[in-house]
C-alpha cells in the first residue's frame, strides 16, 4: 500500500503486534482506513476472501461508510496478520472461526483460547517433525546423486 506525501512513499516502521512478530503488511504512516482493494493489494488476498472471511465470522468488525464500502483499520490488518500467520500453519478454518469468537466473547475465554492454541500448537510441532524426517530424507538422496555425478566426472 502506497500514500503520495509531495510524490514519495511514506511508510510506517516495522513494529510488533499482538503474534510478537513483525508486521507482515506495512502500512502508511498516519492512516488508519484502507479500502479492501488496499487490503488486498497489501496482504496478497483477494477481495474474495477478504468478503468470504468477513461472511463467515473470521472479520466480523470491519467498518462500513455511510454508502456500505468497507473501511478496514490497522486493527483489522493485525487481524490478519494473525489469521494469516495461522493458516500458514494449517489451522482449519473452523479452528480460526472458533477462535475470533472466542476473542470476541471476551477475556472470560482465555483458558478456552488457550488450550485451542496449545492443541494447534502441538499439531505444528508433529509437523515441523514431519517436515524435518522428509529434509533428512532428500538431503540424504541428494548426497548420494551428487556423489555419483561427482565420480562419473573423475572417470
Amino acid at each position: 500500500m502506497t500514500v503520495t506525501a509531495t510524490d514519495r512513499t511514506v511508510r510506517e516502521p516495522a513494529r510488533l503486534t499482538a503474534c510478537k512478530g513483525p508486521v507482515l503488511y506495512p502500512r502508511p504512516t498516519g492512516r488508519d482506513q484502507y479500502t479492501i482493494s488496499e487490503v488486498a493489494e497489501v496482504t496478497g488476498l483477494s477481495a474474495h476472501t477478504l468478503r468470504w472471511y468477513e461472511r463467515i465470522g473470521l472479520m466480523p468488525h470491519v467498518d462500513r461508510t455511510h454508502t456500505g464500502q468497507r473501511r478496514f483499520s490497522n486493527r483489522d490488518l493485525d487481524w490478519l496478520d494473525l489469521v494469516t500467520k495461522l493458516r500458514l500453519t494449517g489451522m482449519p478454518v473452523a479452528d480460526m472461526v472458533r477462535y475470533a469468537e472466542l476473542v470476541r466473547e471476551g477475556a472470560h475465554t482465555f483458558p478456552e483460547r488457550e488450550r485451542l492454541l496449545t492443541a494447534h500448537r502441538e499439531d505444528v510441532r508433529q509437523r515441523i517433525a514431519e517436515l524435518q524426517s522428509t529434509l533428512q530424507v532428500l538431503d540424504y538422496k541428494i548426497d548420494i546423486y551428487a556423489d555419483a555425478r561427482r565420480a562419473s566426472e573423475r572417470v
